[in-house]
């Protein structure tokens, strides 16, 4: 790029487009050119995406009205980008996106890559050895007058704009040399009475990221001997509080991020924006637009939640860009290439509605053949869902492990020997699911590999809830923040890949991550809980986790009310898990009543008559009110009523007898009340109420019939829990005035009629077996 002037450089990025294929879960990304049983995530973009010079322009931004004398003759191709980094980490990637979005790869040198890191742990002091590298690296170049030199770190920093538009700027300064600016003096805080005082800006040097001709440079780096192990902030700031040296070289601090921005310190310092297609940070404080982001010291998490829209990985119309980098697109028709996944289920509490959680995992499209089980079952109570699970279908498996309660190994150890037993099959990924995280998405497993990510979990939230599997900020002890966009993600409103500082519940790890001892992830780390513990260690080691919620992946169950002491304690759950409550318990033509074409059926004047429930749901209340089992004696006398009398006796339990109070008022005012309003226009109260909520027991011998009666409520409800002529034979319910009975009930079928006056009505005899019925007097 010759002769640049000092006018915006606009660019437009050519992002390869590809078909749509929502059967298979991915809408059009390339294939892979590697065997897919590595399941190695590539460390470049794939082939097909690679965005190169003949299809990269670069939005430059330059300050208006500011001339440059000497940029005219600048050549972009006399600038040196040196960056170190001795492994190919996620941050490491990230930095190279940024370049290549940037533009400039071909000015990229990295220093180190391969090699032993020697610079120290970097946790404190350290960094000597990035100093000598560069050093030998700038020999070649230390009387090149032309030649400018850009280092920057390169595991936490992003670029967010050219290198014309750095360039420029650093000329604007006049400086020699131009080092970042910080608000903190490390690592020698003795040191900061010395540095030239500033009336305005940040005062202390930074090394992460620094700009100035080879020549300066290479003067500067040869002014002292350097140990690897010896801190390379310290070895520059010396050099900068030098006068002479400072002065000979023209050595100056970038004190308002016009291009170095450093974050810790000044996170608030920073907002991010959009203009049109671009995101952008604008450092309010001093009210530039910074080229350079370094995400120095205890900053990089607020770098990572930054990085996931900086540098056009994410647009208002076009989404989420950075989510293609490095995917892949599994063949459906050849399974066999499919890479090996081992699915750990972990069973650690009691947990509702685990049938469910396990059909969703059976009815994954992954190709079972390239699947291997293990579950660690911690709950006794569960071992039948459990045996029966294994019994039914895992013969359909590569191989199948449990662990089981009484085998008393700990979530601890059972995670531990997850990953082993991963390794030991030989696995290129490792799916953790708990048994909370219900996958409703039947290709989620095949989604999370397509994306080609060392950790990556899809988004599950609670229903109507903002609990999810993710936190997108932390606090300084590292416990639960809320990022600025939490709720848009969970809400769906940003849809993504987003790298965030903790993921729990279900993800799936690269075997690669596990089979190396530096980042296999740890569950256990002091007095944290292990999914504490496991965020916590993939932190430390840096190691970027994900969510994604490109689609819908499914939900999260609420098991912090679950009590297996209960008969049926799913049943119970119908407030705290509704959506799962709903599929398993409310009768699948429910929602049929509501439409304006269906008639309601009425078997009587004013009498109507609608599913509302399951079959499942009509035994399992017949179970929890037979495993309470204290029948009233059907006689008038009823010490559970206030009064002590009961007017027209049953053979009942209430409700409020079996814990189920609250939980039948919900349903009434959800379910019941919408079918009300709908059939008795006009008349409207929310909630309802109701004092007298019972199931009947009919016997022959016992109390086979009801004498006519009218109800004490507005409206009447009557639910079959057993079916005629199976369960029993004679039974129903006779409407006197109308001479209409209704006979032929259906188990989860209820009648709706009004209460008092109009419905004079009895309970018809039962000749043979036992009837049940739940009844509920609203609004009395």
């Amino acid at each position: 790029m010759r002769g640049v002037s000092n006018k915006l450089v606009l660019s437009i990025i050519l992002l390869l487009h590809h078909g749509n294929d929502f059967a298979t879960g991915i809408e059009g990304v390339c294939k892979s050119r590697s065997n897919h049983d590595a399941y190695v995530p590539s460390n470049d973009l794939c082939q097909d995406n690679v965005i190169s010079d003949d299809n990269l322009l670069v939005i430059e931004r330059y300050r208006p009205n500011k001339e440059s004398s000497r940029l005219s003759d600048f050549d972009v191709t006399d600038v040196l980008v040196f960056t170190v980094a001795s492994n190919e980490t996620d941050g490491f990637r990230r930095y190279l996106r940024s370049v290549e979005i940037h533009g400039f790869r071909d000015n990229l040198n990295v220093l180190g890559l391969g090699e032993t890191w020697r610079g120290g742990n970097m946790l404190s002091l350290g960094g000597g050895y990035k100093v000598n590298l560069l050093k030998k690296a700038l020999e070649k170049h230390r009387n090149d007058e032309k030649k400018i030199i850009l280092v920057t770190d390169s595991y936490d920093v992003i670029f967010l704009g050219g290198l014309s538009a750095i360039v420029e700027r650093f000329l604007d300064t006049g400086a020699r040399v131009l080092f970042s600016a910080e608000r903190n003096c490390w690592p020698d805080k003795s040191l900061a009475d010395h540095y030239p005082s500033v009336s305005r800006g940040k005062r202390y040097l930074n090394s992460g990221g620094f700009i100035g001709y080879a020549t300066d440079v290479y003067e500067i780096l040869d002014t002292a001997d350097v140990k690897d192990e010896d801190d390379d902030q310290l070895f520059y700031t010396t050099v900068y509080l030098r006068s002479e040296l400072r002065m000979r070289h023209k050595i100056k601090l970038d004190h308002k991020s016009e291009i170095f921005q450093n974050l810790y310190g000044a996170v608030a310092d920073v907002e991010l924006r959009f203009k049109g297609e671009e995101s952008y940070l604008q450092n309010i404080v001093y009210n530039t637009v910074p080229l350079v982001l370094h995400g120095n010291g205890l900053s990089k998490l607020v770098l990572n939640s930054l990085g996931n829209y900086l540098a056009r990985a994410w647009t208002p119309d076009e989404g989420c860009l950075a989510c293609w980098d490095q995917t892949i697109e599994l063949d459906r028709s050849k399974p066999e290439t499919y890479p090996v996944i081992l699915i750990a289920i972990f069973i650690e509490q009691p947990t509702p509605f685990l049938e469910e959680f396990f059909r969703a995992i059976h009815r994954q499209t992954y190709p079972k053949s390239r699947l291997h089980l293990f579950v660690h079952n911690n709950v006794a109570y569960h071992e039948s869902v459990v045996d029966h699970f294994f019994e039914s279908v895992s013969k359909e498996y590569l191989s199948a492990k449990q662990v089981l309660p009484n085998d008393g190994i700990s979530e601890v150890e059972a995670r531990k020997l997850a990953m082993e037993h991963c390794l030991l099959k030989k696995c290129s990924g490792y799916l953790s699911v708990d048994a909370i995280a219900h996958l409703d998405n039947e290709h989620t497993l095949k989604l999370l590999v397509e994306q080609q990510r060392g950790i990556v979990a899809p988004l599950l939230v609670r229903p109507y809830k903002a609990w999810s599997n993710f936190w997108g900020a932390i606090t300084d002890d590292a416990f639960y923040a809320r990022s600025f966009d939490y709720m848009e993600i969970i809400k769906n409103e940003r849809r993504g890949l987003w790298n965030v500082p903790f993921v729990t519940n279900c993800y799936l790890i690269n075997a690669t991550i596990i089979g190396n001892k530096a980042t296999r992830p740890s569950y256990e780390d002091g007095g944290l809980d292990t999914e504490m513990a496991f965020a916590q260690g993939n932190r430390r080691s840096g190691l970027f986790m994900y969510v994604s919620n490109r689609l819908d992946f499914g939900h999260l169950v609420n098991p912090e009310t679950y009590n297996i002491q209960l008969t049926h304690p799913d049943m119970y759950q119908i407030m705290d898990n509704k959506l799962d409550w709903e599929k398993r318990y409310i009768h699948p033509n429910y929602s049929e009543s509501f439409h304006p074409d269906k008639k309601p059926i009425q078997p009587c004047p004013d009498v109507y008559w609608f599913p509302i429930a399951t079959l499942r749901f009509t035994r399992e209340l017949i179970g929890i009110v037979e495993s309470y089992g204290q029948w009233s004696d059907g006689t008038n006398h009823d010490p559970r009523l206030s009064g002590g009398y009961e007017n027209v006796p049953t053979r009942d339990i209430h409700m409020n007898q079996v814990q189920y109070e609250p939980q039948w008022l919900y349903f009434l005012k959800e379910y019941v009340r919408p079918l009300q309003e709908l059939v008795f226009t006009g008349y409207f109260h929310d909630p309802p109420r109701s004092l007298m909520n019972f199931v009947v027991r009919y016997r022959p011998d016992e109390q086979p019939s009801l004498k006519p009666h009218h109800d004490s409520s507005t409206y009447t409800i009557n639910i079959a829990l057993n079916q005629a002529e199976v369960d029993y034979e004679g039974g129903g319910c006779r409407f006197i005035r109308y001479n209409c009975s209704v006979t032929d009930t259906k188990p989860g079928w209820m009648l709706m009629h009004p209460g008092r006056l109009t419905h004079y009505h009895e309970g018809l005899r039962v000749t043979a077996g036992t009837r049940y019925i739940m009844i509920s007097f609203v609004d009395p």
